[in-house]
């Protein structure tokens, strides 16, 4: 009998070795659970108690992943049960397609589970997209994949401009148009539906012309490729726009959640950290150091400062951060020139710098 309870015990501690976790690292969940701490009594309010879900340990932190830096207005325009879907069918997906084991934590958690990618309404293109496109990428490579998948986007939509709030990933194929940002939000939920890391990227201003654009860059194999959204080429880091962003000023992407990767970091929100991802794009890109002193000489600390660029017969900020305690702040950039525009308390200074 005590036999038969010691091997029980064993089966018991090795089951629950097995189980699986949607984030390992300790640290980092602790650090959630204090996000979504502070979101108490907003999440109160709307209804929302996980406590009262019957969830298992992945499911459990995977949904305190997305309840603490989703949008106030998705904790009330979406049941949980929306959510639990959502990251089964990444579970899903990442189960099935063939590249899903060697997508690591942090690029699953931040690329691959969210939900949103712009300011689109939200949907539930995750399951019709898998439906169309796991049997058409499943026996491809992760690289050849990713082409795939541009192809069938490219299917679906064409370019036309639109309204200015993007549109759902469903509401773009409904239509068969829309903008850059659109067809890069549809090409995004659609290389996420299979398993594959995706973002949006956004250039917020050409350093040599008007306008902006976006794309997407997706993750295959330890690497991030860039493509044009519904503009399948041949292979990956190709696209109409590779002079332009071969001399941009800045290349960034907003990430879900509170990121921790190896960019650099251009503003954290209680929802998105923003990335600096030009080194992808620029081959003569460079860090510039701004110093901001008083009157007297001496270091201002969270004095704000603004790049900006010449576009649109106006000068357009494209970055904008805040002063440490040695009155620094750094930005890399690529081939051009901005106005450095630095402000507190009323006071303000500004230099043209050139990079590059």
């Amino acid at each position: 009998m005590r036999k038969l309870a010691k091997a029980l015990l064993c089966m018991a501690l090795t089951l629950a070795g097995c189980a699986p976790a949607f984030i390992n690292d300790k640290e980092y969940m602790d650090e959630i659970r204090k996000d979504l701490a502070v979101r108490a009594d907003i999440l109160q309010a709307a209804g929302v108690c996980l406590d009262d879900m019957d969830l298992t340990p992945d499911q459990r932190q995977a949904m305190e992943f997305l309840y603490a830096y989703m949008p106030l207005g998705d904790i009330v325009n979406k049941e949980p049960e929306y959510y639990l879907d959502h990251y089964e069918l990444t579970r899903k997906a990442l189960k099935e397609m063939p590249w899903g084991k060697s997508v690591p934590e942090r690029e699953m958690r931040h690329f691959v589970l969210p939900v949103r990618v712009n300011n689109e309404s939200l949907d539930t293109s995750r399951v019709v997209f898998y439906g169309e496109l796991a049997d058409r990428v499943k026996n491809m490579s992760m690289y050849d994949a990713v082409l795939e998948v541009n192809h069938w986007c490219h299917e679906k939509a064409i370019y036309m401009p639109s309204d200015r709030r993007t549109s759902s990933p469903l509401a773009t194929v409904k239509t068969a148009y829309g903008r850059c940002g659109e067809e890069s939000t549809l090409l995004v939920a659609a290389l996420r539906s299979v398993g594959i890391p995706a973002r949006q990227v956004y250039t917020p201003r050409w350093a040599h012309t008007d306008s902006n654009h976006a794309w997407v860059e997706a993750w295959v194999d330890g690497e991030w490729f860039f493509l044009g959204a519904c503009e399948p080429e041949p292979v990956l880091d190709l696209g109409w726009f590779n002079a332009p962003a071969s001399r941009g000023m800045l290349m960034h992407t907003k990430v879900f959640g509170d990121y921790d990767g190896p960019e650099e970091v251009v503003w954290r929100t209680p929802n998105h950290t923003e990335i600096n991802v030009i080194d992808n794009y620029a081959p003569e890109s460079a860090q510039l150091l701004v110093k901001v002193v008083g009157d007297n000489a001496e270091p201002v600390e969270n004095a704000k400062v603004e790049f900006k660029i010449y576009n649109y017969s106006c000068f357009e900020t494209v970055a904008t951060k805040f002063t440490g305690q040695e009155g620094t702040v750094s930005l890399t950039a690529g081939l051009g020139d901005v106005l450095v525009h630095a402000s507190y308390d009323g006071k303000f200074g500004f230099r043209k710098v050139s990079f590059g």
